[in-house]
């Protein structure tokens, strides 16, 4: 008997789908209306604190249908959560970027399919297991870290301000980021933060608007009717203007690359970058590329520059944690300007600590989704297979039955031997996700968020100017307050 017709036999002895507390539903709003304001307590932009009154109110287990006709169980226990990863198949599926994939199958001239990010099924594995080559090793991925650790040195020298107080420096973190995203998917230099591309209509600040404009876009139309597939709403015209200019820098530079690549046969940067190993890849076309370019910049610039905010905030808030991570990278880079090597990655155990403390308390998103595979049972609860179900990650990880503590930034729970050392389930921090579609990214993402790291703290003392920085929810998560910081020169 195998597993599913185990669970189905079993199905009896557990509570129905139709017993999973929740919102009441409405009809023609179904659950949605509980994020309305004044009649609602819900907010779209704190799915976290949503996800706080969801688990004291109703338990681990909770059915909403915020789309009329559609079903979301979220998930709050670490068990359930694993449970979910074991039932999502060998393609897993999830219900994300819809109107992204409506967009390019209507422009079957640039794209073949919707895409890495909302495509599923066989097409997506298609596409999947021919751009993860150049991303999944290790090895391929410290291919890139000469120039970050370059990159990076260039920003910390030449645009960060000493001893003056910086009103806001995540504008300048987007840009430091998009630098990095854009050298390794095109290999060329956009200078991001020259100061000729600092003002509001240069191509660099152009990207950084498009792209969060896009994702704050995404989470909105997929979590209301899909009207927009007939209509265009607001929010999709919004949408489909960001990718539009997106969509077109991507081209003209994957044009100009291709030109240039026919008169320069030896030159390194071309196979190099991610987008020439891409072009020379004979499972996939120009159109898949140029999809999975413009998905590279959409998840590429936001996310790492959110991290790096709350990497900055938490070091500027806990003096004696910034200073045990100064011991480390002052042992580790000599010199301020030392380079980071792979080596050096490789030991920088405190570094790594730190962020992965900061992925506990502020992950990049508030949970995953899938449509599970199988029939689950989820804290006694039967869930048919098809079901779409969230994980609340973020909210799991602020909970005292999974962390002591769970407030405090405490990057030593995660260092072995450590008297805060407490080994927890592997399935509260998941920042990039988990299996078969991990975030593609991930090795690249954190070897660039521990560069920075290792780059900021050995070169400087962080001060933190601002109020207690929070988190809203558009889609990856977000600071909810200007970053407000000082930064002062080590004499190292």
């Amino acid at each position: 008997m195998n597993r599913i017709t185990t669970l189905r036999s079993l199905s009896n002895d557990l509570k129905p789908f139709s017993s999973i507390p929740g919102p009441r539903s409405v009809p023609f709003f179904g659950t949605s209306w509980k994020y309305f304001p004044i009649i609602g307590n819900y907010d779209f932009h704190r799915l976290h604190e949503a996800g706080m009154k969801k688990l004291k109110e109703y338990g681990p287990v909770v059915k909403e249908e915020i789309v009329p006709g559609v079903f979301f169980v979220t998930l709050f226990d670490p068990e359930d959560i694993a449970k979910m990863y074991k039932a999502e198949g060998r393609y897993p599926e999830r219900r994300s970027h819809l109107a992204v994939e409506h967009y390019r199958l209507l422009r079957p001239n640039i794209y073949n399919s919707g895409g890495l990010l909302p495509t599923n099924g066989s097409e997506w594995w298609r596409l999947r297991s021919a751009f993860q080559k150049s991303l999944s090793r290790i090895q391929d991925v410290r291919l890139f870290l000469p120039t970050t650790d370059s990159i990076t040195t260039e920003f910390l020298n030449g645009v960060i301000k000493a001893d003056v107080i910086i009103e806001d420096v995540l504008p300048l973190l987007s840009r430091l980021n998009l630098e990095l995203t854009w050298s390794a998917v095109f290999g060329e230099r956009l200078y991001s933060f020259d100061s000729s591309n600092l003002c509001e209509n240069s191509i660099p600040s152009q990207i950084i608007t498009a792209a969060e404009g896009a994702n704050t876009s995404i989470l909105g139309t997929d979590n209301t009717a899909n009207i927009w597939k007939w209509f265009k709403t607001p929010l999709y015209v919004r949408l489909e203007r960001h990718l539009t200019f997106i969509e077109r820098i991507v081209l003209d530079t994957i044009d100009k690359l291709s030109k240039e690549k026919k008169h320069s046969q030896h030159d390194d940067r071309y196979t190099g970058s991610l987008i020439a190993q891409y072009l020379n890849c004979p499972a996939v076309d120009v159109k898949d590329v140029v999809g999975m370019a413009v998905d590279l910049i959409l998840g590429g610039i936001d996310t790492t520059t959110f991290t790096s905010c709350f990497i900055l905030y938490h070091l500027g808030v806990n003096k004696q944690i910034q200073e045990k991570l100064k011991d480390e990278t002052c042992i580790l880079l000599t010199a301020k300007n030392s380079p980071v090597t792979s080596d050096i990655l490789n030991k920088a155990t405190y570094t790594r600590a730190v962020l992965k403390e900061v992925f506990r308390l502020n992950p990049i998103s508030v949970g995953i989704s899938r449509l599970i595979k199988e029939d689950c049972n989820f804290s006694g609860y039967f869930v048919p297979a098809g079901t779409a179900v969230i994980t609340q990650n973020q909210v799991a990880c602020l909970s005292e039955k999974n962390f002591l503590q769970p407030y405090a930034f405490i990057p030593e729970r995660w260092i072995r031997g450590s008297e805060s050392f407490t080994p927890v389930s592997p399935f509260l921090v998941l920042p990039f996700s988990h299996g078969p579609r991990t975030c593609i990214a991930r090795r690249l993402a954190e070897q660039n968020l521990l560069t920075f790291i290792a780059k900021v703290s050995r070169g400087y003392k962080i001060d933190w100017h601002g109020e207690k920085l929070g988190v809203i929810t558009p889609l990856i998560n977000k600071p909810d307050k200007p970053v407000r910081l000082s930064f002062q020169p080590r004499d190292l």
